[in-house]
């Protein structure tokens, strides 16, 4: 049977038969990624849902405590190429590696009374979370396998944890930066990795001041911005382009200024604007690629480069003159050297499993302290390409709670605001969800879901006891090959609309949506709101809707994102689309009474054989081409459809041969 699909077009198609030869024999069987999408077996029951939810439950005690949890695997994408200087100072041609494991940052909180329980969405593909402890200006971590209905996580206080140094109760922590753009911190006590931050760049160099709690760094490749990492807000800025990149930095607390040194070079960088004030030669590196610099207590200079040690004394030409401290070559390449508040000298190398190494400034002596080989069973699986030392003293004397909520500022996403304090996001802090619907219900469309897609982050706003006072809705309609006017909503179905104190942002503009005082649509028995009533007017329009409620209220009670999302068609308020088994709002209507063949008699918004008129993807989505159906689009739509959602979980992601660019829209 040939299959012409028509967008905005009623079709009147039955399901297809097994198609015959001429003789009337069956076919031998199509393989499942040749199947017209209406062929499909589809599992009875599947929903077409590319998200699993689970229950996660903290339990720790500790005051002045922040969580920030993130869904987690190891899958790592390759993309464009680049040429840069490496650390050897030698132009080379690399592939730019992206890690899609700690982006999915899902929510932040602190907990109250001992804990932290919320009910979270993530796609389905995860398999663990990454569960970052911050105390003070400390963290901790743990990977958590996803493997119930309920997680739990009960944090246990490491045994024998202590300062560092007697001196000022000081304790140490190494940040360490790559070059794949990622902002770590090791425990020097412990071992112990855990994840800090994405850099904006990759990067092979690393410096604290301490004073301002501010890390720079400057990016592997032009235009070499020099970046700066601000601690307490955990935020990043670009200062300046400097146009130069090499493998040392430090930062001289003496005189405020950046040390930067490549080759046979050393410069002064003024760290406010990224000016280069000085510069000077060294001499008397044996080797010159590689290193790092780092400032001793008293103020002295140490460099380090493949050929190992070397301190550094500003001679009577006004160049520094290398002596070198190391009795020979190193049996492994330093990259990264820092002291920390015992003025033990911290190096690295930079393999893909770095190691630690320890070592003396005045004889040269080293031992391998964490790392594949060391003696300590410690490992990080990460390469370091520079490491700093940021020190904790007395961090709670520097650390207010300016709005008095019990949460300090350090910890609190809204530390002027009593009413706020932590965020939790839907589909993640950085990332977009996309609703996207065939228009064409109950009658069979093109199933290229372009007729309206969108966009959607959800950020709900918590207290300081966790629960919600607001919820953020930023979105976009990205598709729009519908023909028709749509209107898009979202009803929070375990919401009174007494429960909302106002809706902010929804535009409105056709005159066929009666709204209440408060911004939810009048006649629900739910909360509902319109989102916008056209999509034409929409499209690519970032927007955000913002709702406050009455009272706080769980995220439990709140639901999961994006809710029960549907489409208006044609400014018929009756006529709503949803995701497949979900309700309609009081004022949706299930007319069975259509002119032609009714392919969703049930009302359930999925077809006999189980296809959907909307589908909800937990990642940004990119709609076909006009008449192309998903399946033509995604290669492996098909298998994953066919196995109930089983297999190739990750479909709609663009990793090799999974797409097909040419019928994707633009």
């Amino acid at each position: 049977m040939a299959l012409t699909f028509t967008s905005c077009v009623k079709d009147s198609l039955d399901n297809p038969t097994t198609p015959k030869t001429e003789g009337g024999q069956e076919e031998e069987e199509t393989p499942v990624s040749e199947l017209e999408i209406t062929q499909l077996q589809i599992p009875t029951g599947f929903e077409f849902k590319t998200n699993k939810t689970f229950s996660l439950i903290i339990n720790d005690n500790t005051t002045n405590v922040k969580y920030d949890i993130y869904a987690y695997n190891d899958q790592v994408t390759t993309g464009e190429e680049f040429t840069y200087l490496n650390e050897e100072d030698e132009e080379v041609t690399d592939v730019d590696v992206s890690v899609d494991n700690l982006n999915h940052a899902i929510f932040s909180g602190s907990p109250s009374g001992g804990k932290i329980e919320h009910t979270i969405m993530v796609p389905d593909y995860f398999e663990k979370i990454y569960i970052r402890r911050k105390e003070g200006f400390a963290y901790t971590s743990a990977v958590v396998d996803i493997n119930s209905d309920v997680v739990t996580y009960t944090y246990v206080p490491e045994s024998g944890k202590g300062a560092s140094s007697g001196k000022n109760m000081v304790e140490d922590y190494l940040y360490c930066v790559n070059g794949s753009g990622e902002l770590f911190q090791i425990d020097p006590l412990t071992g112990a990795y855990t994840f800090i931050s994405d850099m904006p760049m990759g990067s092979w160099t690393a410096a604290i001041d301490q004073q301002n709690k501010v890390l720079y760094s400057i990016g592997r490749s032009k235009p070499n911005p020099l970046m700066k990492y601000d601690i307490v807000n955990d935020s990043w800025s670009t200062v300046a382009n400097l146009g130069i990149g090499g493998p040392r930095l430090d930062y001289n607390g003496n005189d405020g200024l950046l040390y930067f040194s490549t080759g046979e070079k050393l410069y002064s960088i003024d760290p406010t604007n990224g000016t280069i004030l000085s510069n000077w030669d060294i001499i008397g590196l044996d080797r010159k690629q590689g290193g790092d610099l780092a400032f001793a207590e008293d103020g002295t200079l140490f460099l380090c480069s493949f050929s190992g040690l070397y301190r550094l004394d500003l001679n009577a030409e006004g160049d520094y003159d290398a002596t070198r401290i190391s009795g020979e070559d190193l049996p492994f390449q330093p990259t990264s050297m820092t002291f920390d508040s015992n003025q033990e000298l911290w190096l690295a190398n930079n393999g893909g499993n770095s190691n630690l190494i320890v070592m003396d400034t005045q004889t040269g002596g080293w031992e391998y302290r964490y790392g594949p080989s060391s003696t300590s069973g410690v490992s990080f699986d990460r390469t370091i390409n520079d490491l700093t030392t940021f020190r904790i003293i007395d961090e709670t004397a520097t650390d207010p709670d300016t709005d008095g909520d019990g949460i300090t500022d350090s910890n609190d996403e809204y530390p002027d605001d009593a009413d706020k304090a932590f965020e939790q996001f839907t589909p993640s802090k950085y990332g977009w969800g996309t609703v996207a619907f065939e228009d064409l219900w109950p009658f069979l469309g093109d199933y290229d879901f372009n007729d309206t897609a969108v966009n959607y982050r959800f950020v709900a706003v918590l207290n300081s006891d966790n629960m919600a006072v607001q919820l953020d809705i930023h979105f976009e309609v990205t598709s729009d090959g519908a023909g028709l006017i749509n209107a898009f909503g979202i009803e929070l179905e375990s919401i009174a609309p007494s429960l909302i104190e106002s809706v902010t942002g929804t535009v409105l503009t056709e005159g066929y949506i009666n709204v209440a005082s408060n911004g939810v649509e009048q006649g629900q028995e739910r909360a509902t709101i319109i989102l916008f009533d056209n999509n034409e007017t929409m499209l690519h329009v970032p927007t955000t809707v913002s709702v406050k409620f009455t009272t706080p209220i769980t995220t439990n009670q709140l639901g999961i994102a994006p809710f029960n999302p549907f489409l208006i068609v044609d400014k018929d308020r009756g006529r709503e689309i949803h995701l497949p088994n979900r309700f309609r709002t009081t004022l949706g209507v299930n007319d069975t009474s259509v002119e032609g063949v009714n392919q969703d008699i049930d009302g359930n918004f999925q077809t006999e054989s189980g296809l959907p008129w909307a589908i909800n993807i937990v990642h940004s989505f990119k709609p076909p081409k006009e008449n192309v159906p998903i399946n033509q689009a995604y290669n492996f739509f098909n298998q994953w459809a066919s196995s109930g959602g089983d297999t190739f979980q990750d479909w709609y992601k663009d990793s090799e041969g999974y797409r097909n660019e040419n019928v994707l829209q633009d």
